[in-house]
């Protein structure tokens, strides 16, 4: 086992240990002397790991601890900046930027050997542009983060337009379009907004009345998606 392997290893097994493990039930548990187990340990704190503990008293990892890129697999690597190359394209500019900067931020960390994977690019995204959109996005994932209200204003298959105050829960990618799936005060009930159909977006300082989450659950239910399916 490769020594970033362990580390992840030791990471992974204080995470399942909520109270305090002793040094000799770690090291028997990862197959490593003591000794190598208390440089291990050393090292990740030096790391940022908020390991509370000392010999013979146990250990214990404090929540909030994230993994550095350098522990990740070279599949989990092509996974991650695939998806965020996917996001440069089809996201809107701060949320493509965002995606640009992570890759930049993943790769500037990684030993030479990974950051060759990263580079070879063996899976790719086409540069593909869907429907024009005339609003900033990031004004409707703003609000959603917050839970807070927009007032838009819509213009239908048949071009006719209105003025709407939603909640709005999730943006759905797809291949051409983006689909805001909202709460519509007007109509009273679910509703799914063509992103480039609305014409403009004002964010209410307002938080809807009810919580996000129980919304989300609501409306997968109406649209019979699994609980399980991606947030």
């Amino acid at each position: 086992m490769s020594r970033a392997s362990r580390l992840l290893e030791l990471i992974q097994v204080l995470r399942r240990h909520r109270a305090p493990i002793t040094g000799p039930a770690l090291a028997e548990e990862l197959g490593i002397s003591i000794r190598t187990l208390y440089r291990d340990i050393a090292t990740l704190q030096a790391q940022g790991a908020d390991i509370r503990g000392e010999p013979g008293v146990g250990y214990v990892l404090q929540p909030g601890f994230t993994l550095p890129p350098l522990m990740f697999s070279a599949d989990e690597l092509e996974a991650l900046v695939l998806g965020s190359r996917w996001v440069a394209v089809r996201g809107d500019a701060r949320l493509g930027a965002a995606a640009r900067n992570a890759v930049a931020k993943i790769r500037a960390v990684l030993p030479g050997d990974l950051r060759e994977s990263v580079d070879a690019a063996t899976l790719t995204v086409p540069m593909f542009r869907g429907e024009p959109v005339a609003i900033d996005v990031s004004v409707i994932r703003a609000a959603i983060r917050a839970e807070h209200k927009l007032v838009i204003t819509y213009r239908d298959n048949d071009g006719a337009g209105t003025t709407r105050t939603i909640w709005p829960l999730l943006i759905g990618f797809f291949d051409k379009v983006l689909v805001l799936a909202a709460w519509c005060e007007l109509r009273q009930d679910y509703r799914a907004f063509r992103v480039d159909r609305i014409q403009s977006v004002e964010p209410r300082d307002e938080r809807y009345p009810r919580r996000r989450a129980v919304l989300v659950g609501e409306w997968r239910v109406r649209q019979n998606i699994p609980a399980t399916a991606g947030n």
